[in-house]
């Protein structure tokens, strides 16, 4: 089975891997978004698809747009199968999803229609889902709208990082890939419609929601913690300077939002309950555990963390 691989970042690189090492499948070309700077210092750097497919020795291609007459007949060359999608980061037109035999099938991390969208895991885990999963589906041309192929759901643990469930989400990815493209090749696959009254979207992540707010409960906050671990993560003021968070504990302990009620461990209340902060990172410093933190700018009870 011909088939060209488009996706960005490392959510995707297990897949095409497995894809590049499997005997079964060609891959004839891989697409990719194009180098982008990152840093202060803004360094062009290749997404890690590119990384992946270079080890492998797999043609790379990186077009900024699909309205290019001369990109779609350089993708119809390779006379793909099957396209296979997994967060690539570029709505696809009709031109691209009509060009392989068996369509388009996108990897996508959440159970849809819950959670379309560019940041499903991590919405999840924001949300305080307790259960995601991964769902195939056969694209079209809406946003995460198409035919839903293969689903596998997995429990999410109450501490969990988003990062954490992307690792997991990722290797399970793969796992649903190769079942879809099994079940394509033998002609035993079915199409489930998605109900859009059940739909929800999960929007990308900005640094600008990655404040915390010590109003909302111990679970939310912790929740956000989680969600915006390892990006961008969430982050409070203390002493006029960024603290960022990245990791909790709930605690049942009560007390005015943002007051420390313990530094020994180093807890914080919320508007219902209170957080156990664990690792911390105040800006222009390294990160450390919080109760080192607190040790090192003499924190003391009542003291309050904006």
């Amino acid at each position: 089975m011909n088939i060209v691989f488009m996706g960005t970042p490392d959510f995707a690189v297990p897949s095409l891997e497995a894809l590049a090492q499997s005997e079964k499948y060609n891959v004839k070309a891989v697409y990719t978004q194009p180098d982008k700077p990152v840093g202060r210092k803004r360094i062009l750097t290749p997404p890690d698809v590119k990384v992946c497919a270079e080890k492998y020795n797999l043609d790379v291609y990186q077009p900024t747009t699909f309205k290019d007459e001369s990109v779609i007949e350089e993708l119809k060359s390779f006379n793909p199968d099957v396209i296979v999608v997994i967060a690539y980061g570029k709505i696809l037109p009709k031109t691209v999803l009509d060009i392989p035999k068996y369509g388009c099938v996108n990897i996508h991390g959440s159970l849809l229609p819950k959670l379309r969208g560019a940041a499903p895991i991590q919405r999840a885990v924001i949300d305080g889902e307790e259960e995601t999963g991964v769902t195939s589906m056969l694209m079209d041309v809406g946003l995460d709208t198409g035919d839903m192929l293969i689903k596998e759901s997995v429990k999410i643990f109450p501490d969990e990082t988003a990062g954490e469930l992307f690792d997991r989400l990722s290797t399970l990815g793969t796992e649903v890939l190769f079942k879809t493209l099994e079940k394509i090749e033998d002609g035993t696959i079915t199409r489930e419609k998605q109900d859009n009254a059940c739909s929800t979207y999960a929007a990308m992540l900005s640094k600008e929601e990655s404040v915390i707010d010590w109003n909302l409960s111990a679970i939310s906050v912790h929740n956000k913690v989680r969600g915006m671990n390892p990006w961008p993560v969430a982050v409070t003021m203390f002493k006029g300077k960024k603290l960022k968070i990245f990791k909790t504990k709930v605690c049942e302990e009560n007390g005015a939002p943002g007051k420390v009620i313990s530094v020994n461990p180093p807890i914080v209340a919320c508007g219902k309950g209170s957080v156990e902060l664990l690792e911390v990172q105040l800006e222009g410093k390294k990160m450390m555990s919080a109760a080192d933190f607190f040790r090192g700018q003499r924190i003391a009870v009542g003291d309050i963390i904006e």
